[in-house]
């Protein structure tokens, strides 16, 4: 490349300024400065001949230009001729910064044994947690914003790669004092008792949606004494009422010491949880981002950093129409 002409990382800053609107993430995500982000902006707007980006507000809106070039750049980049094999991915010597979108519940359980682990093997690697929110992890994901997501997702694209990382059931939980501990198991009685329910709402709609249905289905309107947005408000009311709360088992073990909760197996049939990482197809041969997968996987996969049984299988699904059918 000389000084008149632009390379495909200029072209992939462009596209991501359009999909991300900040140059402070565009430049973490292409491990660069900022002011290298605007050096590749200002080549850009002169090869063009077009401001391509103009201040609305605190955001950077995109020109007529700029939207005209969007899906030709997608084109282009997403071509496989436009991915040769990538360096060796070493993590003692990287200073990336893995992007992972994770539920309120991976954020309790699942960052800090990661966390924990980057420390040991790679000093100048970081992590940026992401909350899942009300938009579906595939285009934050193709973007650039995020690598990976964790969490149980029943419907992905085509273009998303899932990986099941364990299966984890729905338990109840109570306060160790509570009255009637001993037949809270059975049937009849666990209906009868007061419930916190957790609302899947609509900041995130698919978390959980289940488990909300198949308990408000079946519990009398006055046997709810609550309904909170997140398990860890359920943990606290359970801890300080005679109210049941029911999550998952992971995150209940992870709460129970603290909150001096009792765990028990709820008397009705909730559906099993499969907790996946996914990834956009984009990212699938970047070796980081192989390594940054395959620490995910031995960290959780067999059981590490928790008493769940191995998951069972270990391959990186494909996107493809029949896999997404299979874990749905």
């Amino acid at each position: 490349m000389d000084e008149e002409n632009i390379s495909l990382r200029h072209l992939r800053a462009l596209l991501l300024l359009v999909q991300l609107g900040s140059p402070t993430r565009v430049a973490e995500i292409l491990d660069t400065s900022q002011s290298a982000v605007s050096k590749m902006l200002s080549k850009l707007r002169k090869h063009f001949n077009d401001p391509l980006f103009v201040r609305g507000g605190h955001a950077m809106r995109p020109t007529s230009k700029t939207l005209e070039l969007v899906k030709p750049l997608e084109e282009l980049l997403s071509s496989p001729i436009m991915h040769p094999a990538s360096e060796t991915f070493d993590p003692a010597k990287s200073t990336r910064e893995f992007s992972v979108i994770v539920t309120e519940t991976a954020m309790i359980h699942l960052l800090l044994p990661i966390i924990q682990h980057l420390e040991k093997v790679g000093p100048g690697l970081r992590v940026r947690a992401l909350t899942l929110d009300y938009r579906q992890p595939e285009p934050r994901l193709e973007s650039g914003e995020a690598d990976v997501a964790f969490g149980a997702f029943p419907r992905l694209a085509s273009t998303t790669r899932r990986q099941l990382l364990y299966t984890d059931s729905y338990v109840s939980i109570v306060r160790a004092g509570h009255p009637r501990l001993k037949q809270l198991a059975k049937h009849t009685v666990f209906m009868e008792e007061r419930h916190v329910v957790v609302m899947s709402s609509t900041r995130v709609p698919y978390a959980h949606r289940s488990l909300e249905e198949k308990l408000l289905s079946r519990l009398r309107a006055d046997r709810v004494l609550a309904r909170v947005p997140d398990f860890l408000s359920c943990a606290f009311l359970a801890s300080q009422t005679d109210a049941i709360g029911t999550m998952p088992g992971k995150t209940a073990r992870f709460l129970a010491a603290d909150h001096n909760l009792v765990i028990f197996p709820p008397p009705v049939t909730l559906p099993r949880i499969d907790v996946c990482q996914c990834w956009h197809e984009r990212a699938h041969n970047d070796e980081g981002h192989r390594w940054f997968r395959r620490t995910i996987h031995d960290l959780f996969a067999h059981g590490g950093n928790d008493p769940l049984k191995p998951a069972g299988r270990s391959n990186e699904r494909p996107p493809n129409r029949q896999a997404r059918k299979r874990s749905s």
